[in-house]
C-alpha cells in the first residue's frame, strides 16, 4: 500500500473513528440518558455503555442525585402585617427522567422559581411568632406543597428547611418588650396565687385555733418564747384575758391551803 493509497483512506478512517466515538456513550450509576430518534422519544438508557446511531439519535444525560438548592432570600409580609426576609433550602431528585426532560425546558430552574414562590405565599398565611416557634410545621407544608406541583415533572421534593427569618431591629425591640411584659405578667400571677394559697392556709389555721382554745394559749405561749429570745429589742405583748383566767385558775388550785 503506497503512499497515495494511504492519503486515500485516511479522512475515510477519521469519519468512522468520529462517527464511532459519537455513538458510544458511558452513564455512571447515578446518570439515565433520555434519547430521542428522529426528535420523537424513544427510551431511557442507563447507566453503563450506551450505542447511539449516529445523525439519527440524540442523548440528554439526566442525574439522579439529590440536589440541595437553596432559595434566596425573600420578602415576606405575615398574617398579622409584620415584615421579614426568609430564605431556605430545598432538597429533591428526579424520579422520572422522562418527565423532566420532556414536561419542563429546565427542571431546575423551575423547580427554584416554583420554590420562591410557594415559600412566599405559605409563610403569608401565618402570623410571626408562627415562623418563628412552629418552622417544623411550616416546612412540611411547603414541601408537602412544591412535592405535589413538581410531581408532573417528574420531580421528588424530599424536604424544605427554613433557615432564617430575619426581622427588623424595630420589631426586635418590640418583640423584646412584649417577651419583658409577659415574663412580669407570669410573675404577678405566680406571686398572686402564692398570696391566695397562704391566705387559705392562715384561715384554716385560724379556724382550727378557734375550735381549740388549748391550741390558741400553746401557741400564745411559744410565740412568747420565741420574742423573749431576741434581746435587742423590748417588747410590750398584751396578754389575753382568758390565758391569764386560765393561770389564775391553775395557781389557786395548786397553791396550799392555810
Amino acid at each position: 500500500m503506497n503512499f497515495d493509497t494511504l492519503t486515500g483512506i485516511a479522512p475515510i478512517l477519521i469519519v468512522l473513528i468520529a462517527l464511532i466515538a459519537a455513538s458510544i456513550k458511558i452513564l455512571r450509576e447515578y446518570e439515565r440518558g433520555v434519547v430521542f430518534t428522529l426528535g420523537r422519544f424513544s427510551s431511557v438508557k442507563g447507566p453503563g455503555l450506551i450505542i447511539l446511531i449516529p445523525g439519527l439519535q440524540q442523548m440528554v444525560r439526566v442525574d439522579l442525585r439529590v440536589v440541595t438548592m437553596d432559595v434566596p432570600s425573600q420578602d415576606v409580609i405575615s398574617r398579622d402585617n409584620v415584615s421579614v426576609k426568609v430564605n431556605a433550602v430545598v432538597y429533591f431528585r428526579v424520579v422520572d427522567p422522562q418527565k423532566a426532560i420532556i414536561q419542563v425546558e429546565n427542571y431546575l430552574m423551575a423547580t427554584g422559581q416554583l420554590a420562591q414562590t410557594t415559600l412566599r405565599a405559605v409563610l403569608g398565611k401565618h402570623e410571626l411568632d408562627e415562623m418563628l416557634t412552629e418552622r417544623d410545621r411550616l416546612n412540611m407544608d411547603v414541601q408537602k406543597i412544591l412535592d405535589a406541583q413538581t410531581d408532573a415533572w417528574g420531580i421528588k421534593v424530599a424536604n424544605v428547611e427554613i433557615k432564617h427569618v430575619d426581622i427588623d431591629e424595630s420589631m426586635i425591640r418590640a418583640i423584646a418588650r412584649q417577651a419583658e411584659a409577659e415574663r412580669e405578667r407570669r410573675a404577678k400571677v405566680i406571686h398572686a396565687e402564692g398570696e391566695k394559697q397562704a391566705a387559705v392556709g392562715l384561715m384554716e389555721a385560724a379556724q382550727m385555733l378557734g375550735r381549740e382554745p388549748g391550741a390558741m394559749q400553746l401557741r400564745y405561749l411559744q410565740t412568747l418564747t420565741q420574742v423573749a429570745n431576741d434581746r435587742s429589742n423590748t417588747i410590750v405583748f398584751p396578754m389575753p384575758g382568758d390565758l391569764i383566767e386560765g393561770l389564775a385558775k391553775t395557781l389557786k388550785r395548786d397553791a396550799p391551803s392555810g
